[in-house]
């Protein structure tokens, strides 16, 4: 079953960019199962394999690990300011310790390594670049997200010029 060219834009219109941003959620939402299913999904591209495809299983099963952990600290670290949604609460509070000390977006970060450790492991060359998708996704979700925290919060913009953005130490 195809989708028409015209029912593409019909859709995003229904959807519609939200007030707080849940257009992003939904394409992300779409991401993560493409992500998920790609390898199960796209079985006629084969996977890689060579004589170090162990080593390639074994990075990516560590990366997608600490990406649970990044990720399940930036939860805990924001406890009741958590939203799925780039607007930030009415009555939440900059965070700015915890895995925030490390990274402005740790969720995001943590599924960005989940996403790319999920590809190493599944030796999938469509699931890497969903991961580059994803990752690029996040960035711009991200760029969203703290033109509204920076509007929200004055010491944003210090915290910012501290902390990188969804890389530790990188980027």
């Amino acid at each position: 079953m195809s989708v028409s060219k015209s029912a593409v834009p019909l859709v995003l219109k229904k959807l519609g960019k939200g007030s707080r941003g849940e257009w992003y959620l939904a394409v992300q939402a779409v991401l993560f199962l493409l992500l998920v299913a790609g390898p199960f999904i796209f079985r006629w591209i084969s996977a890689w394999e060579f004589k170090g495809s162990w080593f390639t299983s074994l990075s990516g099963s560590a990366l997608f690990f600490a990406g649970i952990i990044i990720a399940a600290t930036g939860v805990i670290s924001l406890g009741k300011n958590l939203t799925p949604l780039p607007l930030p609460r009415e009555n939440s509070a900059l965070i700015v310790t915890g895995a925030y000390r490390y990274v402005r977006h740790p969720i995001y970060s943590g599924i960005i390594f989940m996403a790319f450790g999920w590809a190493l492991w599944r030796h999938n060359w469509i699931t890497v670049g969903l991961a580059l998708l994803l990752s690029a996704f996040f960035d711009i979700k991200s760029r969203f997200e703290e033109r509204l925290l920076q509007a929200k919060f004055p010491a944003y913009m210090e915290y910012r010029k501290r902390v990188r953005k969804l890389l530790p130490f990188i980027y």
